[in-house]
């Protein structure tokens, strides 16, 4: 069997106060033939790569996932304070990315399998459906000494089955949003005093979602896509003294950023901006306003509506539920969100995800956020044993460059 490094076993056993003593000892063997294995990540394959292939007790690794109590709460707490620790320095504000992606599974024993839109099939003009498992992921916008770009490193993941399928099984039914409500929660009581930004796409611009960030103890910003027909006012005028009645939750209806986009009388401001990797000349304009939809109270936020001349990418609006945040930082981090994607891609390309074989409910409840977890365990040992480069095989017939001059 591999033998780890004695830096790398004493950066698991903080995991240890999560298990029971057997089960930790299954699940650093799992946890190491994972790393290794080659192909698709399931148990048998893990347990060849660490030598014990010839166990007929090789059952009991099973149990880990479908049967053995721990608490993937918890491991997903530790994960984030290791996270915090070895990328995020003191005072240091934690930027969080969210977001979802699909599992295709099917079989008649995923009970939580549900159609839902392909990501990766579907384009503007045409959506594709796939059986599967829907994921929503947690992770840490960090900086890695060996990449240019910035790197997502999920900590938290959690199964969002559609309306009909719990329905079906009878379990109470949480949107995404609701999920997004549920995760920043824990959070912000793990971090309670640590300042907190979120992003995702326009599927987390909610005003329920922007109501729930600010009235954390402390709030949290929340930055997301804006529709361009969203409905924007002006803050309420204060009301008389003399005069009865409910004060008013909200001002005269300001112009649709659509019309602001369209109106020549628009004054831009311009901006150099390095977007996905790349430098663009971008026009904004930006306000602060009261956002509104029927049956719900209005949110003040701030908005930037953003087009490039160079026609690059289609014009955009962004939000921020902190009025106070510039916003050629909320641009910023809006565009940061894509790194995500990068690594649903790397799991799928060097960690297996969506290889995995598990049929029981509860293996399928932690299988996948254990994957998506060992990406950033894999991360944080990389930078435990090689601060600030990565070592690079090299060959008399090949050279290669350093990670970061092709990352």
């Amino acid at each position: 069997m591999p033998s780890p490094s004695p830096e790398i076993i004493q950066l698991l056993t903080v995991f240890s106060i999560a298990f029971t003593t057997p089960t930790f000892a299954k699940a650093m063997v799992l946890i190491f033939g994972t790393i290794l294995a080659p192909g698709r990540r399931t148990v048998t394959a893990a347990l060849r790569m660490m030598g014990l292939g010839e166990d007929s007790n090789y059952s009991k690794y099973h149990c880990v996932l479908n049967r053995d109590r721990w608490s993937p709460w918890a491991i997903s707490r530790i994960l984030l304070s290791l996270i915090i620790v070895f990328f995020v320095p003191a005072g240091v504000p934690l930027l969080l990315v969210i977001d979802e992606t699909l599992e295709r599974r099917r079989g008649k024993k995923i009970k939580y399998k549900g159609w839902f839109r392909d990501p990766i099939q579907s384009t503007t003009a045409h959506v594709v459906t796939t059986l599967g498992l829907r994921w929503i992921c947690l992770a840490v916008l960090v900086p890695v000494p060996w990449s240019k770009r910035i790197w997502s490193l999920p900590f938290m993941t959690v199964l969002a089955p559609g309306e009909k399928t719990s329905t079906k099984l009878n379990k109470r039914h949480r949107t995404i949003v609701q999920w997004a409500e549920y995760m920043i929660d824990k959070v912000r009581r793990w971090q309670p005093d640590r300042e907190i930004m979120l992003v995702g796409d326009g599927s987390y611009a909610a005003i329920v979602l922007v109501q729930r960030c600010q009235r954390l103890k402390k709030p949290v910003k929340l930055v997301s896509r804006l529709r361009l027909d969203a409905r924007l006012f002006d803050f309420p005028e204060p009301q008389p003294k003399s005069k009865r009645g409910p004060k008013p939750k909200k001002g005269n209806r300001q112009a649709k950023l659509s019309q602001r986009l369209e109106d020549p009388e628009t004054k831009w401001q311009e901006l150099k901006i390095v977007l996905y990797g790349k430098e663009h000349l971008i026009e904004f304009i930006t306000g602060v306003s009261l956002w509104h939809t029927p049956g719900q109270d209005p949110v003040p936020l701030r908005w930037v509506l953003v087009q490039c001349s160079e026609e690059s990418f289609q014009p955009s609006a962004y939000f921020c539920s902190d009025m106070h945040v510039s916003a050629k930082q909320i641009i910023l981090w809006a565009s940061l969100r894509w790194n995500i994607e990068v690594t649903f891609e790397e799991l799928r390309a060097f960690l297996g995800f969506e290889t995995q074989r598990q049929w029981s409910d509860r293996a399928i409840e932690r299988t996948t956020p254990c994957l998506f977890g060992l990406f950033s365990l894999v991360t944080i040992m990389a930078k435990l044993l090689f601060p600030t480069d990565l070592p690079v095989r090299q060959t008399s017939w090949y050279t290669m460059k350093p990670p970061s001059a092709t990352l």
